[in-house]
């Protein structure tokens, strides 16, 4: 079975998130500096089946875009033209960043380390994917 990758685009780092491959459970992989992103993805791929990847898109709430929809719209075009065959997925990650902070919360992690940003994508990326998942059982 393949396995879902989730992105949590970011123009400093993406968090990333993959599915097991029965496709029921979404676990971090953690964040990697944008500018290695590319390199990151090919490497996985090439080691592991994927089947389909998930894109967190920004949108304010009347659904017109954000300052960040355009740069996440050009990774959207740089991924399917490096992988042609893996079809990209969009969730709406409106409130993404805001339910991470609140499940770190939730689950006790120490406020020094919730201000580590990179959990904070990594955590957003694990929700995304868990979105989907959701959506397509």
């Amino acid at each position: 079975m393949s396995r879902a990758l989730a992105f949590d685009y970011g123009l400093r780092r993406t968090g990333i998130a993959v599915s097991d491959p029965l496709r029921i459970v979404a676990t971090p992989l953690g964040a990697q500096e944008t500018t290695g992103l590319m390199a990151w993805i090919q490497a996985y791929c090439a080691r592991e089946p994927v089947r389909d990847f998930v894109l967190g898109m920004p949108t304010r709430f009347d659904g017109s875009d954000t300052h960040a929809t355009a740069p996440v719209q050009a990774f959207a075009i740089a991924l399917q033209q490096a992988f042609p065959d893996i079809p990209i997925h969009y969730i709406d990650e409106r409130l993404s960043s805001r339910e991470a902070r609140h499940s770190l919360v939730a689950s006790g992690v120490k406020k020094s380390r919730r201000r580590e940003k990179g959990l904070t994508d990594t955590v957003s990326a694990v929700l995304l994917l868990q979105v989907y998942l959701q959506q397509q059982s």
